[in-house]
């Protein structure tokens, strides 16, 4: 609840915005005839961009809502099943998504991005194989560089995190004018390859393209918030992320770097992130559990509940920031179970990271020390 009349909980997109202009033209235009298909269809792709934009997860509450004629159809028409297997992807519901987008690419081998939407979810749940699968399948019917970039992905955290750098920047110099979206998609992941490799420079350097292709673009904002993070370099995170409280994951690393440099408005940001976890708790959301078990690990400093919630995330995803968490707060809580966890699925799965790598010898020192 706000402490005074003038506080301002949020700030509302300006009615003279052509975008929010066009939003509105095509729900009037849906109230009108609700089982317009082209026009949902539209509008919830629209809705699907400014979530991965801005990161706000309402616009995919949005977006299901205009597909409401055609969501719980067992078999809804194609463009509908894509988009919810989409939303059920950025929702975390890795299987539904997966039923949707299996049943779309044996009705229609040639759908591109039924393909590359299923090599995303298989790749986040570790499934590196069925990943590799579905990059192949884009050869052909794909843009190369597209084709080239999801492969890439996969190799890059399944052993091969070298020569799949060097492959995609070179594909990329070689293959300049794709779309801005495709553009920003290949920088941004050679950003965090080159942080992954240690190379802090080549991961600003690519961040710095992509975000001048999108400068409001939430992912990219926080993947380079974290670089500067682990360099030691909070004044910079901050000022970056200052003006982006809105989306939850940038405000988490604000919170950290302001934590960090003693702030005066530390402990505003780091209760603003309570409330919302809380409020997310309430909800039923449970999306964010990397966050938050950042959150308790990082703010609050209660290593027991950030293994609770690094474990119950990584029951869902397998990214490296799902198991570098893991890791961090296995080794913070002193449990040998959930460091070997975490090593253990490193080594087989062959995850090259010099962050993990750090974190590694920390675990192997701490070790030590324990047992002497």
């Amino acid at each position: 609840m706000p402490s005074r009349d003038s506080e301002v909980l949020e700030r509302l997109p300006a009615r003279s915005d052509p975008g929010q202009r066009e939003l509105a033209r095509m729900r009037a235009g849906l109230r009108q005839e609700p089982a317009n298909l082209t026009l949902a269809a539209e509008l919830a792709r629209r809705y699907l961009a400014l979530a991965r934009k801005d990161g706000d997860p309402r616009h995919l509450g949005y977006a299901q809502s205009v597909l409401g004629p055609w969501w719980n159809m067992p078999r809804p028409p194609a463009e509908v099943q894509l988009l919810r297997a989409t939303i059920r992807q950025s929702t975390h519901q890795f299987d539904a998504a997966l039923r949707d987008l299996d049943e779309l690419v044996r009705n229609d081998g040639s759908n591109a991005q039924a393909w590359l939407t299923r090599a995303t979810v298989q790749q986040v749940t570790g499934d590196f194989d069925g990943a590799r699968h579905s990059c192949a399948r884009l050869q052909g019917i794909a843009p190369a560089l597209v084709a080239q970039t999801c492969l890439a992905a996969v190799d890059n955290l399944n052993g091969a995190a070298r020569t799949s750098y060097a492959t995609l920047l070179a594909a990329y110099t070689a293959q300049r004018g794709s779309p801005t979206e495709v553009d920003e998609w290949v920088l941004t992941l050679l950003g965090e390859m080159a942080a992954r490799r240690g190379d802090a420079g080549a991961a600003r350097q690519h961040f710095g393209a992509a975000l001048a292709l999108a400068p409001t673009d939430a992912y990219t904002l926080g993947a380079c918030a974290d670089v500067l993070l682990d360099q030691g370099q909070p004044g910079q995170a901050a000022a970056l992320l200052r003006g982006r409280e809105k989306v939850d994951a940038l405000l988490l690393r604000l919170a950290i770097a302001l934590d960090r440099l003693g702030a005066p408005d530390a402990a505003a940001a780091r209760t603003a992130l309570r409330d919302r976890f809380r409020a997310a708790a309430l909800r039923g959301d449970t999306v964010h559990r990397r966050e938050e078990a950042r959150y308790a690990l990082h703010l609050e400093r209660d290593a027991g509940a950030a293994l609770r919630l690094a474990r119950a995330n990584w029951a869902v995803q397998k990214e490296p920031a799902d198991v570098r968490i893991l890791l961090e707060a296995g080794i913070a809580a002193g449990n040998n179970e959930a460091v070997a966890d975490a090593l253990s699925w490193i080594d087989r799965v062959g995850l090259e990271d010099a962050a993990l790598a750090r974190l590694r010898a920390q675990a192997s020192a701490t070790r030590t020390a324990r047992l002497r």
